[in-house]
């Protein structure tokens, strides 16, 4: 007879072995598109959103995700090109999405599944389900303190404070991603996880190397799907990144997270959901594009009990600075605040070029004393009445004496930009006293 020792040892096996399961059902493709698969005998065993895995003819071990389920049989969208796919090839089912991140991620460049993309090994830690829950509402936190990102205008003008979420709206060319590197390596936060959506192959490596550089690197993850990848794995980069996000949330930490881009998560988003037969409504998008980007938003922002707090920017490009079109519009709609990149000022040589008139940041008032927000206030009116008269005094219009109050404006409007492009400042409050000076005004500091 074995003794109590022996049978200890060997219970977890048998447990394991007991909850392996004996059998397991197995569907098979019945119709192959362009935009798909069609697989029987799988739809009481596979849910919306669920992982399906199969063998291709190269004997390589592929995903595709469940996109609509009918009564005798689902639709699947590849993780891969459907190359090589044909009647009958045998999938099972493999359950919700899910990761493994852990601390040995950061510091390295990852696919949506978690692969490295380095070829060096990757310690993976627990399993968590890429689509989870947002904490509860009644449980969260109040936004905390205000972050120093090292910019001024941001400093001052539109703070950001430890559970944020902010919108980084730009067109192509105007600074959007270097700013993006920018708050990677400078902005306070434990940790960062940066998704890279739809990205140029080559711009990854290169964003890594030369826009977050080593000291960027080193408290980073980056997650990245490149615009040649099949729309479905360019939108699980962004809700795999958000996973990692909220691994070291959970852990108590404070992680920044970066999304590049949101419309090109969009764009990825609508090639899926036509595919899967939904009809377009709000300017070719489907009407479950609303939903994904709410949801992908309420997951950041402050947790709950012993959690740490997720504080988020999402880069949104606006074609033709349109701030109306659908992404651009729904998103403004779930964020805690916008900052509007501009290609006149861009072109005029300031960088980072915000267009402060029309940026906000709903953290203000309470992220400011009353002495800031009083400063805030007079140079939100002063940079609103050059706004008002630039046309007529650059086209000469305008003589100099008529209006007091536009001649004390023209003086100081170069000096306050000037301040606005400074960058790298060690506290908060050195961008307030640079423009309080100018001003003419006491600083007395934060509350």
């Amino acid at each position: 007879m074995p003794s109590t020792e022996t049978e200890d040892l060997f219970a977890p096996l048998r447990a394991a072995v007991g909850a392996t399961r004996r059998t397991r059902p197995i569907g098979r493709i019945a119709e192959v598109a362009a935009t798909g698969v069609r697989v029987t005998g799988l739809s009481r065993h596979a849910l919306l959103g669920d992982d399906l895995v199969y063998t291709d003819t190269q004997g390589t071990e592929q995903r595709a995700e469940v996109a609509r389920v009918e009564h005798e049989s689902l639709w699947a969208t590849p993780f891969a090109r459907a190359d090589g796919l044909r009647i009958g090839l045998p999938l099972n089912p493999a359950g919700p999405p899910a990761i493994a991140p852990s601390g040995a991620w950061i510091g390295r460049i990852v696919d949506p599944f978690g692969r490295p993309l380095d070829g060096r090994p990757l310690p993976h830690g627990p399993s968590r389900l890429l689509h989870h829950p947002a904490p509860s509402a009644a449980d969260r936190r109040a936004m905390g303190d205000r972050l120093r990102t090292g910019y001024a205008v941001l400093d001052t003008m539109l703070p950001l404070v430890r559970g944020q979420r902010m919108g980084l709206f730009a067109g192509s060319g105007v600074g959007k991603s270097t700013l993006l590197g920018e708050l990677a390596r400078s902005m306070e936060a434990d940790v960062c996880v940066l998704a890279l959506v739809g990205e140029r192959g080559r711009e990854v490596a290169d964003f890594a190397r030369r826009v977050l550089g080593p000291e960027g690197m080193a408290r980073t993850v980056v997650v990245a799907a490149t615009s040649d990848q099949p729309a479905n794995v360019r939108r699980r980069c962004a809700f795999t990144a958000l996973a990692v996000a909220e691994h070291f949330r959970d852990q108590g930490k404070h992680a920044l997270f970066l999304c590049d881009s949101v419309t090109r998560l969009a764009e990825a988003h609508r090639e899926v959901a036509v595919a899967a037969g939904e009809a377009t409504s709000m300017r070719g998008h489907p009407a479950s594009l609303t939903p994904l980007l709410a949801g992908l938003s309420e997951r950041t922002g402050p947790g709950a009990g012993t959690q740490g707090d997720i504080t988020a920017v999402f880069s949104v490009l606006v074609a033709g600075s349109d701030m109306d079109e659908p992404v651009a519009d729904v998103m403004r709609g779930q964020l805690d605040g916008h900052i509007v990149l501009s290609r006149d000022i861009a072109e005029a040589g300031r960088y980072p070029s915000v267009d402060v008139l029309r940026s906000v940041s709903r953290c203000l008032p309470d992220a400011a004393s009353r002495n800031e927000n009083e400063l805030i206030g007079e140079l939100r009116a002063l940079l609103s009445l050059h706004d008002r008269n630039e046309l007529m005094v650059s086209s000469g219009l305008y003589e100099r004496g008529s209006n007091p109050e536009l001649d004390r404006c023209l003086t100081l409007i170069g000096k306050v930009n000037d301040v606005f492009t400074l960058d790298g400042l060690p506290r908060i409050a050195d961008g307030f006293r640079l423009l309080a000076g100018i001003l003419g005004r006491p600083y007395t500091g934060p509350d």
